[in-house]
């Protein structure tokens, strides 16, 4: 697979997670469950650093053109 569609991928893939995560954080503040909340912030910084690497592949891509 080539780097630029594996990187369109994983942005995809980051970001059907990200809605997942939207109902995590909700379902924790609404049962006050710090525990479940910080689950979801870790997750979040994951996701930030996922999208992060996600768009570097890709206009890493484009410079190579």
């Amino acid at each position: 697979m080539n780097p630029k569609m594996k990187a369109a991928f994983q942005l995809a893939s980051v970001l059907s997670a990200a809605f997942g995560l939207r109902a995590s954080i909700r379902a924790a503040r609404e049962n006050k469950d710090k525990l479940e909340l910080a689950d979801a912030i870790i997750t979040a910084a994951g996701l930030v650093t996922g999208t992060a690497l996600a768009v570097r592949a890709l206009r890493k891509g484009e410079d190579d053109k």
